[in-house]
């Protein structure tokens, strides 16, 4: 059986419900099934309400609200895709650009012992969010506390969403978008 640590403020996120202390609203205006990284694009939030930490040109990176581990960042692009061979040209060469400048700012932000790259693509795959691709950027350490999930199966994690964005943002390269 799965243990849960209580995250009580996360249920109204959850529902796409908002208050001061929930997080943001998320909720379609426009009626149709649009990912939530679609809805919170064409929100009013802005990146540090949202977490985002990257804007390019054709593709942006946020932070995981549901990380494995703290430093977990999305790279995606703005359009709503979903398998990889439907990029352009230039969000493809722009995605595994800011793929790598991921890996540098969390490097240098967290310091981890190794990362994790990869892309779920399709819901058989474990693509949760499988109509808008991203690519998964996850630090790792030595000793971490991940084998939590497979052994108590309860998740941890040390720092706050809002200090894991600022943190990567201070160390993400300067790379004008091209």
């Amino acid at each position: 059986m799965l243990d849960r640590l209580w995250n009580g403020w996360r249920s109204q996120y959850v529902r796409g419900e908002s208050d001061d202390s929930a997080g943001p609203q998320l909720a379609s205006n426009d009626g149709l099934s649009s990912s939530v990284f679609t809805r919170i694009l064409q929100s009013d939030l802005s990146d540090e309400e949202s977490h985002i930490v990257f804007r390019g040109n054709t593709v942006f990176a946020i932070l995981n609200a549901f990380p494995y581990a703290s430093g977990h960042v999305l790279v995606l692009p703005y359009r709503e895709i979903a398998d990889l061979e439907d990029l352009t040209e230039d969000e493809s060469s722009e995605l595994w650009a800011t793929v790598t400048d991921a890996v540098r700012a969390i490097k240098a932000s967290h310091r981890p012992h190794a990362m994790n790259v990869g892309i779920n693509l399709g819901v058989s795959a474990g693509g949760s969010i499988s109509q808008h691709l991203h690519v998964h950027v996850v630090p790792r350490w030595e000793g971490d506390a991940n084998f939590m999930t497979s052994v108590a199966e309860t998740r941890t994690l040390p720092e706050p969403l809002p200090e894991t964005a600022r943190r990567i943002r201070l160390a993400w390269p300067h790379r004008t978008p091209q």
